[in-house]
């Protein structure tokens, strides 16, 4: 029973795959595929919202979103129907062509990088050698989408908005894919599904072997999703869309379903960037012991991916923005050396795993973790120094 549950959207699409001709097999397949990733993760980008205003309306001390359907759970149809019904403005002097596409160029890589992200047991819509290497390639148009937005509105304010983003983004790009390399370093693959299954839980263990549950993994994780959240523009790494001194940023000129997209294909990043993240650390569809293997590979990936999205929303609703020169400081003056350190910690682990002596683990743990708690308190001393914080003054609402 719980293989059959585990297996059954790959038993569904088999059986509906075989009732086509044996000419259209392999195109009904692959349209079968990539309809589901498509529906699901727009559904879910859906309900994300939902939870996220619902949720920083908790946080702020207001009701959110309640008059649309009962408790308001329809207001994503509303949005919708709003933003597919409002009129699309182009300005006169913009390249049209160029503002036409740039949304486009956004959404569709994005969806792209979920082909190679394994969703549950033989839930992988394409099992590439080099997977790993075809996410962060897939990812890089997101910077092209972004200036031709900017570029194509003819606006001072958008082009400026433009070349911030993307001076964010490819910073943050950099500790985004050195943190991932410790894990294909020590895995000696970049195929995503088999990393997976590197962290199954070993024969005659109870715990998953998850790269989390090691001190370089625990630090790669972390510094990860930090460099994710700055990737897909969440607080308090939101400046692209900086409303207080670039109104909006390089979306300035767009409106209706363009902007839309823009909004979707942020979330789709976000969405993808935390699968990525589940699948290189958080052990993937695997359970966390084996006795919750009964529990279908697919919804262990789901529910590790609504826990990652509840953190984006708690630290969204709980972190101030962070001003532009503070956020490239933390690029390069901490998370890089960070990542970099991180890298040869995970090294050295490598290379310990044969030790047997009495207190080898706790040996190993220790030489891997204090060089980096003591780098991460020395460079976050040097990047704080000669800051000023003044006490914070909290009021609530009555």
């Amino acid at each position: 029973m719980g293989n059959a549950l585990d297996q059954l959207f790959v038993t569904a699409k088999h059986a509906v795959v075989g009732l086509l001709p044996s000419a259209v097999q392999d195109f009904a397949s692959l349209l079968l595929t990539v309809a589901a990733l498509v529906l699901t993760f727009v559904s879910l980008f859906a309900l994300t919202v939902l939870a996220e205003r619902k949720g920083l309306g908790r946080i702020q001390n207001r009701p959110g979103p309640n008059r649309v359907g009962p408790a308001g759970l329809l207001q994503p149809l509303a949005d919708f129907v709003k933003m597919l019904t409002k009129e699309d403005i182009v300005p006169d002097r913009a390249d049209a062509l160029l503002h036409f596409l740039a949304p486009l160029c956004l959404v569709v890589p994005v969806l792209l990088s979920f082909a190679v992200l394994p969703i549950g047991r033989n839930m992988v819509a394409a099992d590439f050698d080099a997977g790993l290497l075809y996410f962060f390639a897939a990812g890089t148009c997101v910077e092209l989408a972004v200036f031709m937005a900017g570029w194509a509105s003819r606006n001072k304010y958008a082009t400026l908005g433009a070349l911030r983003a993307i001076a964010q983004m490819i910073s943050y790009e950099v500790p985004f894919v050195l943190a991932a390399v410790p894990v294909a370093l020590l895995a000696g693959t970049l195929s995503l599904p088999r990393m997976v299954e590197l962290q199954a839980v070993p024969e005659g263990a109870w715990l998953a072997g998850w790269n989390v549950f090691t001190p370089w993994g625990a630090a790669g994780c972390l510094l990860f999703f930090v460099a994710a959240a700055a990737e897909a523009n969440r607080s308090p790494f939101d400046l692209p869309e900086g409303e207080s001194e670039l109104i909006a940023g390089h979306l300035i000129e767009y409106s209706g379903f363009k902007y839309a997209l823009f909004f979707i294909g942020e979330y789709l990043g976000l969405f993808a960037a935390s699968g990525l993240g589940i699948t290189l650390f958080l052990g993937g569809w695997q359970p966390p012991c084996a006795a919750l293997d009964w529990v279908p590979s697919w919804l262990w990936f789901f529910l590790k991916l609504a826990a990652c999205i509840a953190g984006f929303i708690w630290i969204r609703g709980t972190v101030p923005r962070l001003r532009a020169d503070q956020l490239m400081g933390l690029a390069w003056k901490f998370l890089l050396p960070l990542t970099l350190l991180n890298l040869v910690l995970a090294a050295g682990w490598h290379y310990t795993r044969a030790w047997s002596f009495p207190g080898a683990g706790p040996a190993r743990w220790i030489g891997v973790a204090i060089p980096f708690l003591v780098a991460y308190a020395t460079l976050g001393r040097a990047l704080n120094t000669g800051t000023r914080i003044g006490p914070r003054v909290y009021r609530f609402a009555s």
